[in-house]
């Protein structure tokens, strides 16, 4: 459905470190940045980039916005979640864990990058069955 989806960010070399270390961990390769100072992490299942605005003005997060990562396992979320600590991200939301309702179970750990985007790892843990 998707073709990319893009995020605003005040400064593009924190936020490719950031992305870097936490894309790294699903697999995902180093961004590259184009010749209009955009970064972009290219993959089959679509694209995720990284920008300044293009109005000039600072980048703000989305309220109730959230961008979600497949991760194949706890593990690589839990590995996702501290590369994110690690390197300008903020913990949000509830500490990484199982969440069940309806009618599934999920694997989640939340973060914000380091322009206040709120971003989370997920693993269906009915992927395992």
């Amino acid at each position: 459905m998707f073709s990319h989806v893009m995020v605003g960010a005040n400064d593009i070399e924190e936020s490719k470190r950031f992305y870097d270390a936490v894309l790294g961990t699903l697999g995902v390769p180093p961004g590259f940045i184009d010749e209009k100072g955009r970064v972009f992490y290219m993959t089959q299942a679509g694209v995720f980039a990284i920008s300044k605005p293009i109005n000039g003005e600072a980048a703000t997060c989305a309220n109730g916005g959230t961008i979600g990562f497949a991760a194949n396992s706890p593990e690589q979320a839990d590995a996702w979640h501290a590369a994110g600590l690690a390197t300008g991200g903020s913990t949000c939301e509830d500490a990484p864990g199982v969440r069940e309702g309806g009618g599934t179970k999920l694997y989640l750990a939340y973060l914000r990058d380091p322009a206040g985007n709120k971003i989370c790892a997920l693993h269906n843990m009915q992927s395992n069955v």
